[in-house]
């Protein structure tokens, strides 16, 4: 007689690889927005808005790299100043610079992600949290566990991949995600 067997993935395993499954879903979103692209394509604007693919590329790695380093050490020490020099530094951070190429940002958004799912791979706990760095934007005393972090990268990264989607529509009525 065969007995069937099944194998239960504890909630915790389930939760995780759901997530990493998720956010690799919406990379692969945002990655094939620039699929054949040239440099100079990619860092063309095709709307009123300082966007362009490659910016896009590049901040949605900055900012995963900077909340996967606030899930390992909590909030900078000097806090989020919104002062010129961080306003400047941010919005630079849309834009490809001078000596930007679309393969190095891709493989820096690639480094981030593989940092970004070995965390949640191995963090002992999602539960954990730190407090907020004091910000305009964030409520005062709050904090925010690793899960939440990482909900916010993935809602971060399904933004801007169709903010990207809408962008090389335009610049060469290409379809990414539709």
């Amino acid at each position: 007689m065969l007995v069937a067997m099944t194998t239960e993935r504890s909630d915790q395993h389930s939760e995780r690889t759901d997530l990493i499954d998720t956010l690799a879903k919406h990379r692969s979103f945002l990655r094939q927005t620039v699929k054949g692209l040239t440099d100079e394509q990619a860092a063309v604007r095709t709307t009123t808005s300082e966007l362009c693919l490659g910016g896009l590329i590049k901040h949605v790695s900055l900012v995963e790299q900077g909340w996967a380093d606030f899930i390992e050490q909590g909030a900078p020490a000097n806090g989020a100043a919104a002062d010129e020099e961080t306003t400047a530094v941010h919005a630079a951070g849309f834009r490809m610079s001078e000596g930007d190429t679309l393969a190095d940002l891709l493989d820096r958004y690639d480094q981030a992600a593989r940092r970004t799912d070995d965390l949640v791979t191995e963090l002992p706990s999602l539960d954990d949290s730190h407090p907020l760095p004091e910000a305009p934007w964030f409520e005062p005393g709050a904090r925010w566990s690793a899960r939440r972090v990482i909900l916010h990268i993935l809602a971060e990264t399904a933004q801007h991949a169709g903010h990207a989607d809408i962008i090389r529509e335009s610049l060469d009525g290409a379809k990414t995600m539709g």
